[in-house]
């Protein structure tokens, strides 16, 4: 058996027989506005299994390096050992969530260029939004890393945003985080719609979290048709 080493919202991570590598395992719990609203979401985990390894399976293809190695089952992949970088990088492209609350723009309403913003990870605070200079008065990381993610998180939204348009899903906004791999920086967690707003680019229906967020229903559908839009699979 692994060694049990983090558990974290919606996954957790053991150690294997190579330092250098994780087994990360998916779990089906469900958590919206900072653990405050809990759930279970049937098969979230294998969902969010196969839709984060097609993502970054996308993503090594297009040159963005990141720390996936192998789906190891349903539930399990194998990644590279991360020190994570405590910034979360948020893409936006239309205004939803908490961007529409705090500048007054209706929901739904597109940006005129991709805003990327940065957050403090820290559940005690509350994830607060922050600038470059928060980040170096922290010792968050440093300038150089800081024109790396937004770069790394525009490359990222032009890559998936591309696609998706292709399979008639518009990628409202996401979240990423990064972490140290031998000093290189690399793209990490998930990318899943616990991560991301996904809408239907035809109807505008919800196809992520926000269906749980909101208390909408059908959320195990909606995270079965992002996988069957992206993989033809059916789970």
């Amino acid at each position: 058996m692994n060694e049990a080493l983090y558990e974290g919202k919606a996954k957790k991570v053991y150690a294997t027989s190579n330092p250098d590598e994780y087994l990360v395992y998916y779990k089906d719990d469900a958590t919206a506005f900072n653990g405050i609203k809990k759930g279970t979401i049937d098969s979230k985990g294998v969902l969010n299994n196969k839709i984060s390894t097609f993502f970054f399976e996308l993503l090594t293809q297009n040159g963005v390096p990141n720390h996936f190695v192998r789906m190891v089952s349903d539930r399990e992949m194998l990644v590279k050992k991360l020190t994570i970088v405590q910034i979360e990088v948020v893409v936006r492209n239309i205004a939803a969530g908490s961007l529409a609350k705090r500048i007054g723009w209706e929901e739904g309403r597109k940006l005129p260029s991709p805003v990327v913003e940065f957050y403090y990870k820290d559940d005690d605070l509350g994830d607060p939004l922050i600038n470059e200079d928060h980040a170096r008065a922290l010792n968050l990381a440093t300038d150089e890393q800081m024109k790396a993610l937004k770069q790394w998180g525009l490359k990222i939204n032009q890559i998936l945003s591309t696609f998706l348009k292709e399979k008639k899903v518009e990628l409202i906004d996401f979240k990423l985080e990064f972490g140290l791999h031998n000093g290189q920086l690399l793209l990490g967690d998930e990318i899943s719609p616990d991560t991301c707003r996904f809408w239907d680019s035809e109807t505008g229906q919800k196809l992520d979290k926000d269906r749980f967020r909101r208390d909408l229903g059908d959320v195990e559908a909606a995270y079965k048709e992002i996988l069957k839009r992206l993989t033809g699979e059916t789970c």
